[in-house]
C-alpha cells in the first residue's frame, strides 16, 4: 500500500504563507494547501489594478539584509539587465546588472526593476530629508531657534539617557533628543497608531528602526560621498538609509502572483475566498480545520499533518473555540490592530515644487513616498506610484498617487462613503498646497483591515498566547499578523523558512521562529 502524502494547510496567501508553501514544495514531499479568505494574492503586499493604474498597499521596497531572501526574490523575478523606460532618459548614472542573461524590462513583464530610493518629510510646507540630514536646506527650513533647541536636547539625551525605556517616546528621545522627537517623530507616530507615544511599547521602535541614529546618519553621508560600489546588496547600510531597492515591474503583487502560479505548477493548491472558521485541538495537535467556501457557502472539514497560520492572532484564538484557556482568550481579545485606507488619485500634474536641487523624473518630484508631518491634516503618507515603477501608471503623462490614512475599522474615517472620503482627501492635498482641484482626473478608495498589529492593548502579555500556541505541536505561527509582530516582508518570509526547516529537522522548539528579527543573526543592522 502506498503511503499517503503528508499535507500542510496554510492559512493566508501573503508573503509568509506563500513562502511556506513554496519552501515545502522545494525541500520536502509535503503538499501545501493554501486558503486565502479574500479574492487577492499577496495579503498587504498585493497590487490593486484600477483602470490600468496599479496601487501598492503601503509601499514595498524589495531590499533585505538577508542574502537568502534577496536570492529568493530574484529567483522568482530576475533583476533587470537594462534600464526601465524612465531610467533610459533621466538616470544614465545608474549602475546596472552586467549579467548577459539578465532580462530587459522593455521586453518582458517578469522582471525586478532597480529603483532609486527617496523618502522625504513634508513639514512646515517644506521638504526635509528622511532620515533628517545636516544640510543647508534642513537648517533653513527649521530656523535658528529650533536648531539650537534640537542640538541642546540631543546633547542632554546623550549625557543623561532615560535608563528604562518604557515607551516609544523614551526610545526616540534617547536616540534623537526630545526636541527632534517632538519635531519629527511624535505627531507622525501618533497619526499611525492613534494613541499617545507614551502608551506605545518601545518594541515597535526596535522592530522598525533598530540601530538608526544621528551618528549613523552622518557617518553614512560621509562614507557615501566616497562610495564607488553601487550594488543592490547594501548589507552594511541601515535599512532607513538604503539608496537602491528592487521592485517588480508591475508592483509587489506581481511577484506573489507568480509565486502562487509556481506553487500550483509544482503540485500545491491555492484557494481564494476560503476562510478558516474553526480549528479543533486534541492531544496538543490541530486535528481538524473547518473551511467556509464563500462562493458556494459550503462548509468543509479537513485534516492535515501541519498547519501554518498567518491569520490575525485574535481570529486564530477565536477559531480554536472552547479548548482555549481563559487567560489566553482574555489576552487575545485585548489585542489591538490599526487599519489602513489608501485613496488613489489620478492627476494631470502636481502643484508642489521640488524646493531642492534633486533631479525630477518626467517633471515629477522624485520621491517614492512622502511622510506628511503637518498637524492640520489627517493624511499620513503620500505615495507617487510613477516613481516606484513607471509601468504602474497607464498613461505616462498622468501622475498616479496614493494618499494613506491610518484609522480604526468602524471609526468616522473608515465609515465615510467613498465619495466623501475622496473629497476629504483631495481637500487635504489642496490645503497643504500639493495639488490643484482642477488637475484631478479620477480617484478610488481601498480599505485594508488589520494592517498593523499594535504594541499596546494586551500586547505586554502576548507571551501567554505564545506559550499556549507553541505547545500545539503541528501549528506554526508565521508572518506579521500570524505572530502579531510588525515584521517587514523579508522577516515574514524568514519566519516561514525557519518553520519549514524545523519540520525537516524534526525540531520541536519554535523559539528560532520568534527569534527572527529579534536576534543579531536576523537584525537589519
Amino acid at each position: 500500500m502506498v503511503k499517503a502524502k503528508k499535507t500542510a494547510i496554510i492559512i493566508g496567501a501573503g508573503p509568509a504563507g506563500l513562502t511556506a508553501a513554496y519552501e515545502l514544495l522545494d525541500k520536502t514531499d509535503i503538499k501545501p494547501i493554501v486558503f486565502e479568505m479574500t479574492q487577492d494574492i499577496g495579503g498587504i503586499s498585493k497590487t490593486v489594478n484600477y483602470k490600468g493604474n496599479r496601487m501598492d498597499i503601503g509601499g514595498h521596497r524589495f531590499f533585505s539584509k538577508s542574502g537568502r531572501v534577496m536570492n529568493w526574490w530574484q529567483n522568482i523575478l530576475p533583476l533587470q539587465g537594462s534600464p526601465s523606460k524612465d531610467d533610459i532618459i533621466l538616470r544614465r548614472d545608474i549602475v546596472l546588472s552586467k549579467k548577459d542573461n539578465a532580462p530587459d524590462p522593455k521586453k518582458t513583464n517578469l522582471v525586478m526593476l532597480r529603483r532609486n530610493r527617496l523618502s522625504r518629510i513634508f513639514f512646515l510646507r517644506s521638504f526635509f530629508d528622511y532620515p533628517i540630514s545636516l544640510k543647508w536646506n534642513t537648517f533653513k527650513n527649521l530656523g535658528a531657534i529650533r536648531l539650537v533647541k534640537i542640538g541642546l536636547s540631543y546633547i542632554k539625551a546623550k549625557l543623561f539617557p532615560i535608563k528604562n525605556e518604557n515607551s516609544i517616546e523614551d526610545f526616540f528621545t534617547n536616540r534623537f533628543g526630545r526636541e527632534l522627537y517632538l519635531t519629527f517623530f511624535k505627531d507622525y507616530t501618533e497619526k499611525v497608531w492613534g494613541v499617545p507615544c507614551s502608551k506605545i511599547r518601545p518594541d515597535w521602535g526596535a522592530q522598525r528602526i533598530k540601530g538608526l541614529s544621528i551618528t549613523k546618519s552622518i557617518t553614512h553621508a560621509i562614507k557615501n560621498s566616497f562610495r564607488k560600489d553601487k550594488s543592490i546588496n547594501q548589507k552594511k547600510t541601515e535599512t532607513s538609509l538604503i539608496e537602491q531597492f528592487m521592485y517588480p515591474k508591475f508592483g509587489p503583487g506581481q511577484l506573489w502572483e507568480e509565486v502562487a502560479k509556481k506553487i500550483t505548477q509544482k503540485g500545491g493548491e491555492v484557494h481564494l475566498q476560503n476562510k478558516v472558521i474553526e480549528l479543533k485541538i486534541q492531544n496538543k495537535k490541530i486535528t481538524e480545520i473547518k473551511i467556509n467556501k464563500y462562493e458556494t457557502g459550503e462548509i468543509k472539514n479537513l485534516t492535515s499533518d501541519y498547519v501554518f497560520s498567518t491569520m490575525p492572532v485574535k481570529e486564530l484564538v477565536q477559531a480554536m473555540g472552547s479548548k482555549v484557556p481563559v487567560d489566553v482568550r482574555n489576552v487575545s481579545d485585548g489585542l489591538v490592530y490599526r487599519d489602513f485606507i489608501t485613496v488613489g488619485v489620478l492627476l494631470k500634474k502636481l502643484k508642489i515644487s521640488n524646493e531642492t536641487k534633486i533631479k525630477t523624473i518626467n517633471n515629477i518630484i522624485p520621491d517614492n513616498w512622502i511622510y506628511i508631518q503637518e498637524k492640520d491634516v489627517k493624511l499620513g503618507r503620500l505615495q507617487i506610484f510613477n516613481n516606484w515603477s513607471p509601468y504602474m501608471v497607464k498613461d505616462p503623462d498622468t501622475i498616479w498617487i496614493g494618499l494613506e490614512y491610518f484609522c480604526n475599522e468602524g471609526d468616522d474615517l473608515w465609515n465615510k462613503p467613498d465619495s466623501k472620503l475622496t473629497n476629504f482627501a483631495i481637500e487635504e492635498l489642496i490645503k497643504i498646497n500639493i495639488i490643484e482641484k482642477e488637475d484631478v482626473l479620477d480617484s478610488t478608495v481601498l480599505r485594508m483591515p488589520k494592517t498593523y498589529p499594535a504594541y499596546f492593548g494586551t500586547y505586554d502579555n502576548f507571551h501567554v498566547i505564545r506559550d499556549f500556541t507553541d505547545k500545539i505541536e503541528n501549528l506554526f505561527l508565521i508572518g506579521r499578523n500570524g505572530m502579531h509582530r510588525y515584521n517587514n516582508a523579508d522577516h515574514s518570509m524568514l519566519t516561514a523558512m525557519v518553520a519549514v526547516e524545523n519540520i525537516i529537522n524534526k525540531k520541536k522548539s519554535k523559539d528560532n521562529i520568534w527569534q527572527v528579527n529579534a536576534e543579531d543573526e536576523y537584525h537589519e543592522e
